[in-house]
């Protein structure tokens, strides 16, 4: 593992690994035990040309509880904004740096920046994939059910990267995994070719049928940053894709509900039912800082 890219790129035991490492690391926090010695010294460049709350936050205060030194890049401060070619950005911090976190909207972007830099890169999101995430939902997942086997795992909505990342995690760590997507928006046709292989994936038009006698129920926003403009179009379209009192009945009954936030509260998520589950969800955003200190262990350390 150089770098986190993408969840396709990982093995099983990869992904168990970087969990494992979480929870230890989880555990270190909360019973005030020092790990700072795992990236002293080291500097972490966060380059952003989306706007983020989590996903910087977590970087930065998890880089620090690991001793290191977290540099935040904005891509309109960078000559990347200006034009500069992505692998001429690469060669130079790659110089500099010791691992870079890049948030973006073109998977290729990160791609190169890894193909260039020479040093590990982490995917902090692009429009394909959002692999942190999604290892901060698998912790919490196994956390609070104690383990990936047996579990059915649903996701209601666009099958952008967060449907692209939980199927492709889910399936690798021994989840069925069940997606309900409108027409028109379904997963990449890399991750669909992917979940050929396994029996227990399913993609339907069905909300209802996705989440049936589902263990975990996830949803995301209808539109992603870069989408206002197909806000009308988009609302038309995910019409009957909200998870509701009425979709939740056809989940097991002690189903967890999982949201990657921000949340659209009755647009995607009702109001009552993303309270009932705020323990959950809000666990789930925590864990974004302890997934994603393991990620930098294992690659910057």
């Amino acid at each position: 593992m150089k770098h986190l890219l993408k969840l396709l790129d990982l093995s099983k035991d990869e992904i168990i690994e970087i969990l494992n490492l979480a929870d230890q690391l989880k555990y270190e926090l909360k019973h005030n035990i020092s790990h700072r010695h795992h990236l002293e010294g080291k500097t972490l460049g966060m380059i952003f040309q989306k706007a983020s709350t989590r996903t910087r936050v977590s970087f930065e205060v998890g880089m620090e509880q690991l001793g290191g030194y977290p540099l935040f890049l904005s891509a309109n401060d960078l000559q990347i904004g200006r034009g500069e070619p992505i692998q001429d950005t690469a060669r130079t911090l790659g110089r500099y740096l010791n691992g870079i976190m890049l948030r973006t909207y073109e998977q290729k972007e990160v791609e190169d920046l890894a193909k260039y830099s020479g040093i590990p890169v982490i995917n902090g999101l692009t429009d394909f994939a959002h692999p942190c995430q999604v290892l901060a939902d698998l912790m919490t997942i196994r956390e609070l059910k104690g383990q990936f086997e047996g579990l059915k795992m649903c996701f209601i909505g666009d099958g952008f990267n967060m449907a692209n990342s939980l199927t492709v995690g889910g399936l690798k760590v021994g989840m069925s995994v069940s997606l309900a997507c409108p027409e028109g928006y379904h997963p990449a046709k890399e991750v669909l070719e992917f979940a050929k292989a396994y029996d227990c994936f399913e993609l339907t038009a069905s909300p209802q049928k996705a989440a049936e006698k589902a263990d975990v129920v996830m949803t995301d926003v209808w539109w992603s940053m870069g989408d206002e403009g197909e806000t009308e179009k988009r609302v038309k379209a995910f019409k009957g894709y909200q998870v509701n009192d009425e979709l939740m009945s056809h989940a097991a009954t002690d189903a967890l509900v999982l949201h990657c936030l921000p949340a659209h509260r009755e647009e995607e998520i009702t109001e009552k039912i993303f309270e009932a589950h705020a323990d959950e969800i809000f666990e789930e955003a925590e864990n974004r800082l302890h997934a994603q200190k393991a990620v930098m262990v294992k690659l910057m350390s």
